[in-house]
């Protein structure tokens, strides 16, 4: 007999009215005692931009501003990529497909979501040249998102005639970028370069007990090193929100996690829902029965260190040390603004087993057990399952900060020689389709 996996140690549980804790009055965040080691590394070896910034990879990105011109982009990276791969120094040229772009009012927060989104990406660090293709009648018009410090060549599929046309300009094009940046070279590059983008997916209930501060060893070591850790999934740290707030090293960054909070319950209440709709069936199935359950096991992967700055979604990461940025808990939406907001390396754990992969961003992921990294061991990179205890979080912790290192360096992560990347980019849906 097949016995069902089914939810049920939740049926006689429920989540009453949060009451929030009082706030911490200490002028100043204490480092807790155990913290981890100092990092044995001080460098990594990466791509050194004209502009000065730091990269982890070396990508030509083929960029649609709609839908519209998606298929056609995708057209244009696999043709090119296919006459292109192996080129040294290349890592790969790929599209950045999504679903907006035309159907939504202008100057809306929705709209102006998705500008900040494909401007991060093309300006990113990781990506050496981009090509942006158009369609031509749609709302997001090419200006709309180069501008300033970020630009890259246009081609409108109406104005040159249509598929074929386009497809054949841009690989001319192409060609040209390839000649341009092939033979480019890792060179090393302080840690403190390094902007790693935390997630964590398909939770279960060990998430919070090995995985997730594993991770949290390694983002302060690389805080110690004098890099940026950012973490967000607003809806996934509720009730356990204050003790970021507590971290936070200035009154405006404890402030804006307060709102954050107010501004989700609302939002959710907006849109029929509450905040302690989640976990989701496959969290209750791995074990977690409430929000707060998940939330404080989501908090762990931020470590000790310091809440430096709470950042809007996709917008840039800037400060050194921890930031919080607004995203909604679904991953790959979340994962996107991080990555718009120039993360240049992302660690993703999980419970019940994730598929995510990006690009042109790294990502690692983490087991909580053991039982699933050998299970999925062709998709997970890193085992945390016997990290049970403090001792043996900062061992595991210290191996995945080195991990993490190797894959800043150029050691492909399980999610790229998959070929996993492109289909995760989502930029967050916000507002009303037309």
């Amino acid at each position: 007999m097949r016995l069902s996996a089914g939810p049920g140690h939740v049926h006689n549980l429920g989540v009453s009215r949060w009451e929030e804790p009082a706030a911490n009055t200490s002028s100043a965040h204490t480092q807790p005692a155990g913290a981890a080691p100092s990092p044995a590394r001080d460098h990594f070896l990466g791509y050194r931009r004209a502009d000065g910034r730091a990269a982890t990879r070396n990508y030509i990105v083929v960029v649609p501003t709609v839908n519209c011109s998606a298929t056609v982009a995708r057209m244009i990276a696999q043709r090119a990529d296919d006459t292109h791969r192996g080129t040294p120094g290349l890592d790969g040229i790929i599209a950045l497909p999504h679903e907006l772009g035309c159907g939504m009012a202008t100057r809306t927060p929705g709209d102006d979501i998705l500008r900040r989104t494909l401007r991060g990406y093309i300006g990113h660090a990781n990506v050496a040249a981009a090509l942006v293709i158009s369609l031509g009648c749609e709302v997001n018009q090419p200006e709309n998102i180069l501008s300033g410090d970020v630009g890259a060549e246009t081609l409108t599929i109406q104005e040159l005639g249509g598929t074929a046309p386009t497809v054949n300009a841009a690989l001319d094009h192409i060609s040209n970028l390839v000649s341009r940046i092939a033979e480019s070279r890792r060179t090393p590059i302080p840690l403190a370069e390094l902007t790693l983008g935390l997630q964590c997916g398909g939770s279960d209930a060990y998430s919070g007990l090995t995985a997730n501060p594993t991770l949290g060893v390694a983002a302060d070591l690389l805080v110690a090193a004098g890099g940026r850790v950012v973490v967000g999934e607003t809806p996934e740290i509720y009730g356990a929100h204050h003790l970021l707030r507590d971290r936070a090293s200035n009154p405006e960054a404890a402030a804006r996690i307060d709102e954050l909070i107010a501004w989700w319950q609302e939002y959710a209440a907006g849109n029929g829902a509450t905040l302690d709709n989640n976990p989701s069936r496959g969290n209750q199935v791995g074990g977690i029965t409430t929000i707060w359950e998940k939330s404080l096991g989501a908090v762990l992967k931020s470590g000790t260190s310091p809440l430096n700055d709470v950042v809007g979604y996709g917008e840039p990461i800037t400060a050194p040390g921890l930031t919080f940025m607004d995203t909604p808990g679904y991953d790959p939406v979340s994962a996107t603004g991080m990555v718009a907001g120039g993360a240049n390396l992302l660690a993703f754990t999980t419970g019940r087993g994730s598929l995510f992969g990006s690009r042109p961003v790294p990502c690692l992921k983490i087991s909580t057990t053991s039982g699933l990294y050998e299970r999925m061991s062709g998709d997970i990179d890193f085992d945390a399952g016997p990290a049970m205890s403090h001792p043996d979080q900062v061992t595991y912790g210290t191996a995945l900060f080195e991990a993490l290192v190797d894959m800043a360096s150029g050691a492909e992560s399980k999610s790229e020689a998959l070929g996993f990347g492109t289909e995760e980019i989502v930029p967050w849906r916000m507002g009303a389709v037309l």
